[in-house]
């Protein structure tokens, strides 16, 4: 059974009466052989999780999760959005899935996270661990156990809600209950007898890494008196084990509850093997004399009498990793308005930009009414306000209440009812580029370590701001060009009404090559191609808006298809550009019902008939344009009478990665066959959401529908 411990959680006192969360993460644990848990509840009002109770290690474990945005890519946001349970099999699959908890937690355990949810809402989360040792999979039985036991908790707190009565944080579960001594065992001062005459030290740790024994060996080898011990941290009261590397073994034996050893210096010469053998109450730690030994490198932190902490550097760790991801500005804010926002316990967010002497509001989150904060776009620097002064002389300022604001700055007017301010200057490459504001709802104080932490997060913050600016710049320009070299819109013709879609890649920013186009002709006729330039730079759009314009033109003087294909692969030979290209160019005559197609290296268009069956057309045809100048490219005679609808695309519509493009294309007939009689816009934009890369896209998308219409 697990006890509750002395000190309370961070959200606050336990609810009087029985402790709710703690007995029902408690039961939990025991019915499915957890080690470790914790209940987050949702917060009201917010799309935040907070976790109202912790059991098994010290809640300092867990520093960067206790608030958590419900998009942070972790397994408890992630079981609240799916409403499922969440099943981390080991090390290596938290490494794949969620690399930013690897980073801060690269140990060997398991871990299931569940929805505590009702039909009509959900109040929270809950996870629990077991060690490294765990099976692979999770036993049906207690994956049963762990929803049942949510459902449950849901329904509590459903009523508990409906009562006007809501639970409310409470202690965290930490030390198991007392034992008293079995008859025929061993008494406690006998062992503490046997103990003192090892000849090598014993220490007994808590769970939150204090020594509660040392025997006189221990405290020998130590250099301390047992008195100078008792009750303190191994890393805090012996400043040579004061390196975050040493307490990261006592974490690693916590997590994964497998024996953890390490090898450290006493100064000046005397080299110490520490081994810890951890339980779920705490850890037994044995040291002993070690030989001469040459450590491989430096420690990776010298804090030396600094005092800090790892869970600051796990915090670090965790947001640097999230930052790693943002690509554009808007992606920089979203990620600090979900995960650090919450986690350091803020509600409003304001990214103010420069450039031209001005400031300028590149986002902001938490505020009511978005429009207070337009007078601040466009603000001159010059202006006495401490967003403008933190950017000039890159010196953060807090103010923990409104009166701390009005003493510095009487004409400031606080936008959202906010009554706390960190503002932060953002630095990059030694240059100011803006100032973020994190703003609180209540009076806020601002000790000296949240200080630092937050100052350390703004370093990165910079950092990923600068790249996403320059990223976004980049884009606008690669995009924009791509976009100038595309028909601006479709023409209008008699007996063809025609659709398109061109969609970016979302990877990179880089400018791709894919192509399209639809050429009027005389006597009703029409004539359309689409190709895809191989590469995604500058070179490859020139190339692209060339072969546009030789097809344009060799159509123009009349050239029929195949003739058209072969002077655009002469062209492209002779231009010398060494890239290919891919490309189908049809010939259309709406008057007759008839099409004639030439292909080189392109995937097969889609033709959906007039009854919605949907074939994919084997057209014969020649290679790649820009590979051999001899190149002949036959032409296919295709009926197209009225209801007939024909889809040209490139491959970034089909292909994705780890999914087979037969598959893929199959599902694109599919549902070109559902849904080829809706209007063809509707069509259009069916096809690139079901391809799956209306969203992520490592290729360019080109989409060209062509349908026959019954009146000319």
């Amino acid at each position: 059974m697990v006890g509750v411990s002395d000190g309370q959680a961070s959200g606050g006192a336990a609810p009087s009466g029985r402790p709710l969360l703690s007995l029902t993460l408690a039961t939990l644990m025991d019915d499915v052989d957890a080690f470790s848990g914790a209940v987050y509840l949702l917060v009201p009002g917010e799309p935040v999780l907070e976790m109202a109770v912790m059991a098994g290690l010290p809640r300092t474990f867990a520093a960067p999760w206790e608030r958590l945005g419900l998009t942070a890519p972790v397994p408890v946001a992630e079981a609240v959005r799916h409403r499922q349970l969440v099943w981390v099999s080991g090390e290596e699959d938290m490494a794949r899935r969620y690399p930013r908890i690897s980073v801060v937690l690269p140990y060997p355990f398991a871990l299931a996270a569940m929805p505590v949810a009702t039909d009509r809402a959900v109040y929270g989360a809950v996870f629990v661990t077991w060690p490294g040792t765990h099976s692979p999979e999770l036993p049906e039985e207690k994956r049963e156990r762990l929803m049942s036991a949510c459902g449950r908790l849901a329904r509590r707190l459903e009523r508990a809600q409906e009562k006007g009565d809501p639970v409310r944080p409470e202690p965290d579960l930490l030390a198991p209950a007392p034992m008293t001594n079995p008859a025929g065992t061993l008494g406690t001062a006998e062992a503490t007898r046997m103990v003192a005459r090892l000849p090598y030290g014993l220490c007994a740790l808590d769970l939150q890494g204090r020594i509660t024994f040392v025997n006189a060996a221990g405290a020998d080898l130590l250099g301390l008196p047992v008195s100078a011990l008792l009750g303190t941290q191994l890393w805090a009261s012996v400043p040579w084990l004061n390196d975050p590397v040493y307490e990261d073994r006592y974490q690693a034996a916590l997590v994964s509850q497998r024996a953890t050893a390490f090898v450290a210096l006493r100064p000046p010469s005397d080299w110490l093997s520490f081994r810890f053998h951890p339980s779920a109450s705490g850890l037994s730690l044995r040291i002993t004399r070690a030989r001469a030994v040459a450590r491989e490198g430096a420690v990776a932190f010298q804090h030396g009498d600094t005092g800090t902490r790892l869970v600051s550097i796990s915090q670090v760790l965790s947001l640097a990793g999230s930052l790693t991801e943002a690509v554009g500005v808007q992606d920089v804010v979203q990620l600090v308005a979900d995960e650090i926002v919450p986690a350091v316990g803020g509600q409003g967010l304001v990214m103010l930009g420069s450039g031209a002497g001005r400031l300028h509001v590149l986002g902001q989150r938490g505020y009511p009414d978005p429009r207070e904060l337009e007078r601040f776009d466009g603000m001159s620097l010059a202006e006495h306000t401490p967003g403008t002064h933190a950017l000039r002389t890159g010196v953060p300022a807090f103010f923990a209440s409104q009166r701390d604001l009005a003493r510095l700055y009487p004409d400031q007017r606080p936008a959202g009812g906010m009554a706390a301010w960190a503002y932060l200057p953002l630095i990059a490459s030694g240059r100011p580029i803006g100032t973020w504001v994190m703003a609180y709802t209540a009076p806020h104080p601002f000790p000296a370590d949240e200080r630092a932490v937050l100052v350390s997060i703004s370093g990165l913050v910079a950092q990923a701001l600068d790249r996403a600016r320059l990223y976004d710049a980049k884009h606008r320009l690669a995009h924009g060009l791509q976009a100038a070299l595309l028909p601006p819109s479709l023409p209008s013709l008699p007996g063809i009404e025609a659709a398109a879609r061109y969609l970016p890649a979302t990877r990179g920013m880089e400018i791709g090559g894919d192509f399209y186009d639809l050429v009027p002709l005389r006597g009703g006729e029409a004539a359309a191609v689409i190709g895809d330039v191989q590469g995604h730079n500058v070179t490859a759009a020139g190339l692209m808006g060339q072969i546009r314009t030789a097809v344009r033109a060799y159509t123009t003087v009349g050239q029929p298809p195949g003739e058209v294909m072969r002077s655009t692969n002469r062209l492209l030979i002779d231009l010398g550009a060494e890239l290919f290209a891919s490309c189908v160019y049809l010939r259309l005559d709406p008057a007759r019902g008839q099409v004639v197609m030439a292909r080189a290296g392109h995937p097969p268009p889609l033709l959906r008939t007039p009854d919605g069956t949907v074939r994919v057309l084997d057209l014969a045809g020649g290679p790649l344009l820009g590979i051999d100048p001899d190149a002949v490219y036959p032409t296919t005679e295709v009926a197209l009478p009225p209801g007939s609808l024909l889809a040209l695309y490139t491959d970034g519509l089909v292909e994705s990665p780890g999914v087979d493009i037969d598959d893929a294309l199959a599902g694109c007939a599919d549902r070109l066959a559902e849904t080829g009689d809706a209007p063809l816009d509707e069509v259009a934009d069916t096809l690139v959401h079901y391809s799956g890369t209306a969203e992520e896209r490592v290729d360019d998308v080109a989409l060209l529908l062509l349908r026959a219409t019954k009146s000319l």
